[in-house]
């Protein structure tokens, strides 16, 4: 039996000594496109940051493609195929598109594919991270994280400032990752209709505990289920 690509099983995690998330119980089969939604504050970033090791577990674990990740610094998660495209982007504004890139690039992996993922950044491979556009770099986000090479891509809020015809453009992309059968997609997202056009599996949190999981079209038959927990009808974004 294949192993899931992420289990989480009794995750209480937060800063500190705060509690953000409640006893989590999560799993992500391997090829699977998931959604988290929810209304803000209720732990969705806090859930990706515990995957990857930026916050403090304080019990639990943490499992992808079998192997226990829980007490591994966040470099060793990336390595065991993690990869976080956070909400803050975080590229290095003083090195150039190209840098940034090298910077993520692991041995198998080329730049040529993050050029043909996104041919704006191949013009724009000189320039210095600060230079860009915030379309630009959450392109450059993405694109450096994939040549990480993670079997789990999870996507915090990508579309987040950028305008309509980018947000179009990266869900394409989001698509075309997906169906390459390399990668699973975690996406959080408060486009909830662009989150479920894309997704198969719905995750709601609310309060750091999941009250919703769900396949996708079930959700859409009942969306009294999504408006109850974030608040929006089904064609809000």
């Amino acid at each position: 039996m294949t192993e899931p690509v992420l289990n989480l099983k009794g995750v209480v995690a937060g800063y500190g000594d705060t509690t953000v998330l409640h006893g989590l119980d999560l799993t992500v089969a391997q090829g699977e496109r998931l959604a988290i939604i929810g209304r803000n504050g209720v732990g969705k970033t806090t859930l990706l940051a515990t995957v990857m090791g930026l916050t403090r577990l304080h019990s639990g674990t943490i499992c992808t493609n079998g192997q226990d990740v829980s007490g591994l610094a966040a470099h060793r998660r990336v390595s065991a195929g993690l990869g976080l495209v956070p909400q803050t982007r975080d590229i290095f504004p003083s090195l150039s598109v190209e840098e940034n890139l090298i910077a993520g690039l692991r041995e198998d992996a080329r730049l040529e594919e993050a050029y043909e993922l996104f041919p704006r950044l191949a013009d724009r491979r000189t320039n210095g991270g600060g230079q860009l556009s915030g379309g630009e770099q959450q392109m450059l986000a993405i694109a450096r994280t994939l040549l990480g090479r993670p079997s789990l891509l999870m996507l915090d809020e990508p579309l987040e400032g950028l305008a309509p015809v980018i947000c179009d453009m990266l869900m394409e992309t989001f698509e075309r990752i997906a169906a390459d059968g390399k990668h699973t997609v975690l996406l959080v997202e408060q486009h909830t209709e662009l989150a479920l056009e894309f997704a198969e599996r719905v995750v709601i949190l609310d309060a750091g505990e999941i009250v919703e999981d769900a396949n996708t079209e079930e959700l859409r038959r009942d969306p009294t289920r999504i408006e109850r927990h974030v608040g929006v009808g089904m064609g809000a974004t």
